[in-house]
C-alpha cells in the first residue's frame, strides 16, 4: 500500500523534543540572524541550532569596553569618566545573542537550540544559565579542546570533559547535548560516561577547523573548508556503534549534504542529522529537497515511518557487526584496484 507524502510519519524525538523530521540546520552563519532563521524554517527546518556563543569573544568585548571607558578618565575636567558612554548605555556582552533567542522563540514555531563554546568552568556555567533564562529549548555544548600539551594525559582530558558536563548539568535544567570531537582513545566508553554525568544527547562530531600556512606571508592562517559527503564515514561508523549502546539522543553532523547522507545516518541510528555546509553550498532550498528525498526513499522501500528504519543498519542490527570494525578495514584494502 502506497503511503501519501502528507501522511507518512517522518517524526523523530531529539533531546526530549518532538520534531517533524530529522533534518536540522546546525550552528553556522545562516542561523545567526532572525531573517535567515525565518528562511530556514519556511524551507522546512524541524528545529534550529544557533551559532556558538564564545566566551573569549564576550571577555574581549568586556575588556575593550573597560579600557575604553577608563582611557583619559580624570585627565580633563570635561571628561571625568572617560570618553565612552556609560556601560549600561552601550551594547556589550551577550545582549545581541540573547535578543536573537528571544526573537526566535517569539517568531518561530520550531525548537530553538543554543550553542555555547566556553573556556572556563565559571564561564560555561554562567552563560549556560543565561541562555536557559533567555528561553532556549535545549543547549548544545560545543567543546573545542585541542589536547596539545604533552604533559596532559588522555585521562586528564577526559576528566575535564566529564567535570564540565556534570557542572553545567547541575547549573541548568534544559536538555543538554554535547558536541564531541572524534579523537578519544575509547569513544564508546567516553560516550557512556558523558551520559552518566548528565548528557541528554551527543552530537557526532565536532569538526575542528585546521590552520594553514600562507607561503607568501609566512604566517599561520585560518582556512575554512566546507565539509563534503566524503567526511561522512567517520560519523557513520560511530553512529552505528553507539546506537543502542548509549541511553541518549544521537545527532550527526559533518558531511551531511543531502538526502543520501541523511538516509545512511538514519539507518545507522541517528535521531537527527544536522546540516551546515550543505546549506551554505546549496542554499536553504536544500532542506526541502533533503526531506522530500528521505521520504521518497523510505516510501519506495515499504517503510511506514522513520522510526521503522532508524537503526536498522546499526552495529547491533546487521548480520556482520564486525563490518563496522576491523573486518571492514581488511576488506577495503584487498578490494581496491588502482585505475592504472
Amino acid at each position: 500500500m502506497t503511503i501519501e507524502p502528507n501522511t507518512f510519519d517522518l517524526s523523530t524525538r531529539y533531546l526530549g523534543l518532538d520534531l517533524a523530521h530529522p533534518v536540522v540546520p546546525s550552528a553556522s552563519p545562516l542561523t545567526g540572524d532572525i531573517d535567515h532563521l525565518h528562511t530556514l524554517t519556511e524551507a522546512g527546518a524541524a528545529a534550529v541550532v544557533l551559532p556558538s556563543l564564545f566566551e573569549e569573544q564576550l571577555e574581549h568585548e568586556a575588556m575593550a569596553m573597560f579600557h575604553g571607558r577608563e582611557w583619559s578618565s580624570g585627565s580633563f575636567q570635561e571628561a571625568t569618566t572617560g570618553f565612552w558612554p556609560e556601560m549600561e548605555e552601550y551594547n556589550s556582552g551577550p545582549g545581541p545573542y540573547l535578543e536573537l533567542i528571544r526573537a526566535a522563540k517569539r517568531e518561530l514555531k520550531v525548537p530553538v537550540i543554543a550553542s555555547l563554546n566556553g573556556t572556563s568552568r565559571g564561564g560555561w556555567t554562567l552563560y549556560a544559565k543565561v541562555l536557559e533564562d533567555a528561553g532556549v529549548d535545549a543547549l548544545e555544548l560545543n567543546i573545542y579542546l585541542i589536547a596539545a600539551d604533552p604533559e596532559v594525559s588522555s585521562g586528564a582530558i577526559e576528566y575535564r570533559y566529564l567535570q564540565l558536563v556534570q557542572t553545567v548539568r547541575e547549573a541548568v535544567t534544559v536538555p543538554l547535548a554535547i558536541k564531541l570531537g572524534p579523537f578519544f582513545s575509547s569513544t564508546a566508553h567516553m560516550a557512556r560516561r558523558l551520559v552518566e554525568v548528565g548528557a541528554d544527547g551527543l552530537v557526532l562530531f565536532n569538526r575542528f577547523y585546521q590552520p594553514d600556512i600562507d607561503l607568501e606571508r609566512m604566517e599561520v592562517v585560518p582556512n575554512l573548508v566546507l565539509s563534503t559527503p566524503a567526511e561522512l564515514r567517520l560519523v557513520l561508523r560511530w553512529m552505528a556503534i553507539l546506537h543502542g549502546n548509549v541511553a541518549c539522543s544521537l545527532a550527526a553532523t559533518t558531511g551531511v549534504d543531502g538526502p543520501e547522507e541523511v538516509i545512511k545516518l538514519v539507518l545507522a541510528g541517528a535521531d537527527v542529522t544536522m546540516m551546515a555546509s550543505g546549506l551554505l553550498r546549496h542554499g536553504p532550498a536544500r532542506l526541502a529537497q533533503t526531506v522530500d528525498g528521505l521520504r521518497s526513499w523510505l516510501q519506495e522501500r515499504g517503510y511506514e515511518s522513520l522510526a521503522q528504519a532508524k537503526g536498522s543498519l546499526s552495529q547491533k542490527s546487521v548480520s556482520n557487526p564486525l563490518a563496522y570494525e576491523r573486518a571492514n578495514y581488511m576488506q577495503t584494502l584487498v578490494s581496491y584496484s588502482p585505475p592504472w
